[in-house]
């Protein structure tokens, strides 16, 4: 069947021309009854799969009795459930919650708080970073120009300090963190004052920038840092959250608290929404009035996302993200002692990237990334995507309700692309 897609904004980037149908666990059906394994989970939004039952039932009874209940008008009661409900799984300080619709609102929204909250202006993010394509989160977004090329100039008041990216450097793990510890540091000594910087933001598992994976005293060291000056941390679980690592949040990995914990996509499920939680006595500092949103704490989001909740806890989903995850790596890790063009495999849980590299020269291999893709999706009727600066890192990101068989199967679908493709 074909489609006519000259009514499209052409502006989406597109990983397969598929047309889909329905979704169920980790497969979706194209509207030809071709049926793909789905490893990208809707980038990282899909964690409980597709359509999962309980999210769907409380979906269709909430959209019975309202559809929009604006919060600046009145309350309704998943609002209240729902941060009852998230209460379970932050850091019990973070126990005042704030509601949108996408990633990039709640980023926005988490600076605007740190702002009001300091009585400073300036922020730090982090090389690789996406935080957004809002104005302000695209001026905190370093992962590819293309998501900033001809939309300069864009907000100030953003400075930018290393990720320890490991094996990109090509030092040890510790060595790297340590450096960027003294790049932040330094940052602080030459570009903005610490009385001037409100927050550091960071992704505790670089994202879109390349399935990073920071060395174990990193996080710590930014804790440290802040504490120190009085800055806040802010941890963007926008991909991470929800599971994804094997834990609840990313940042538990670490041992470190953060001041104001981003949530969205594995939030709902695939319906619109996003937050931030952070302590009352930070969010009693944010003037009324200054900051809201049609949209935010829709009834249907709010009771779509308390669903998911409810099944990642109740239905072993962090447990099995932790289990299939080890899988996952333990496979790709033999992949690659087979093909040295698999440079690294990093990951936490189910967030887990290989990097595609020359064996000699170790410089981005992108074109073998794209290849292998290609030929999962082609001859595999598995479904993968890329990340990195170069594009030259495949990034697993299957639903947690994801088996053994499966994560079986994709691995052996993807040894034979990159056998066919390299």
């Amino acid at each position: 069947m074909t489609h006519d897609t000259s009514h499209l904004a052409p502006v989406w980037f597109h990983v397969t021309d598929l047309v889909v149908d329905r979704g169920e666990g980790a497969y979706v059906w194209d509207t030809d009854g071709n049926r793909y394994l789905d490893f990208t989970s809707g980038i990282g939004v899909t964690n409980t799969g597709h359509c999962h039952p309980r999210v769907v039932g409380a979906i269709q009874e909430q959209a019975a009795r309202f559809i929009h209940a604006q919060v600046n008008i009145y309350y309704h009661e998943p609002l209240f459930r729902l941060a009852e409900t998230l209460r379970r799984v932050v850091p019990p300080r973070l126990d005042s919650f704030f509601f949108s619709n996408s990633g990039a609102e709640a980023v926005e929204a988490s600076v605007k708080l740190a702002r009001h909250a300091t009585g400073r202006p300036n922020v730090i993010v982090f090389q690789g970073s996406f935080h957004g394509r809002t104005a302000q989160t695209m001026a905190m977004t370093t992962s590819k120009t293309v998501y900033r090329v001809n939309y300069q100039p864009l907000p100030a008041g953003v400075f930018v300090a290393p990720y320890p990216y490991w094996y990109r450097y090509g030092w040890g793990p510790e060595q790297t963190s340590q450096w960027a510890l003294e790049e932040v540091r330094f940052l602080l000594h030459t570009q903005t004052a610490p009385e001037e910087t409100a927050a550091m933001i960071v992704e505790p598992v670089l994202g879109e920038g390349g399935y990073v994976v920071p060395p174990p005293s990193f996080l710590p060291g930014l804790r440290q840092i802040c504490d120190e000056y009085g800055i806040l941390l802010i941890f963007d679980e926008v991909q991470s959250g929800f599971g994804r690592t094997g834990k609840f949040f990313a940042f538990e990995h670490f041992g470190v608290e953060p001041d104001i914990v981003v949530m969205a996509k594995g939030l709902g499920s695939g319906f619109p929404i996003s937050g931030i939680a952070a302590p009352r006595e930070l969010t009693e500092k944010w003037a009324t009035g200054t900051h809201g949103g049609t949209y935010g704490g829709n009834p249907i989001g709010c009771a779509a996302a308390e669903a998911t909740v409810r099944v990642l806890l109740e239905e072993g989903l962090v447990e099995n993200a932790a289990e299939r995850g080890a899988q996952l790596m333990d496979g790709l890790h033999e992949i690659q002692s087979r093909h040295p063009a698999v440079g690294d495999v990093r990951g936490l849980g189910l967030m887990v990237g290989a990097e595609f590299t020359d064996p000699e020269t170790r410089r981005p291999a992108t074109e073998a990334a794209k290849r292998v893709i290609r030929h999962c999706l082609e001859a595999g009727h598995l479904i993968l995507m890329g990340c990195g600066p170069y594009g030259n890192t495949v990034r697993w990101i299957p639903p947690l309700v994801v088996t053994e068989a499966q994560i079986d199967e994709g691995l052996t679908i993807f040894e034979q692309a990159v056998a066919a493709s390299l």
